[in-house]
């Protein structure tokens, strides 16, 4: 169902190969006659719009009673996408660590497909706190790097230890929930 949330999260993963190919040419703006920091201010600015449609898309669901499966499907997959094509496109113009970038992706993968296996089985796993901050954490991480702002390096790693301990509590919540099932 096509709803403003949903499309809200659409925008995002259209939003995501933009900002994408922004930041791996930064030439093109040089080539224009334009400093190499409008590249980071114009990926930046892609990449804050579209987190704020990570915020309005679930208040406006909530709000307006507009959650469908296909919003509660589509939401995640386009936080990942949006945040994995930063966090790639930062690492292969070396202005984030590729471990850091690993840990972050395969710790996003593990848990899509926890969440696969979780729905199949019936299971209702909630984001937890820890994985929300995590989400601003990463988010704030990848504003940071973008701008070449003091302190990015450590938000950076910050998010990778949050992204594993939100992925460990995560497992531990479907290990718990499935064990619940099983017993029943």
């Amino acid at each position: 169902m096509f709803n403003l949330p949903n499309t809200l999260a659409f925008s995002r993963i259209l939003l995501a190969p933009i900002m994408f190919w922004v930041i791996l040419n930064p030439d093109y703006f040089t080539h224009n006659g334009y400093h190499v920091s409008w590249n980071y201010y114009f990926a930046s600015l892609i990449f804050v719009l579209a987190s704020v449609t990570d915020f309005f898309d679930g208040y406006i669901a909530r709000e307006w009673n507009q959650m469908t499966m296909l919003g509660a499907i589509i939401d995640p997959l386009a936080d990942k996408m949006l945040t994995i094509a930063a966090f790639l496109g930062l690492m292969m113009v070396g202005e984030a660590s590729a471990w850091a970038i690993y840990i972050i992706i395969i710790r996003e993968l593990f848990i899509t497909g926890i969440r696969t296996v979780a729905v199949s089985e019936g299971l209702d796993i909630k984001a937890s706190w820890s994985g929300k901050v995590k989400t601003v954490v990463q988010m704030i991480a990848i504003g940071f790097l973008l701008m070449h702002w003091q302190f990015a390096q450590e938000l950076l790693w910050l998010a990778v230890a949050l992204t594993l301990y939100s992925g460990f509590e995560y497992l531990w919540g479907f290990r718990t929930a499935l064990l619940g099932v099983k017993k029943a």
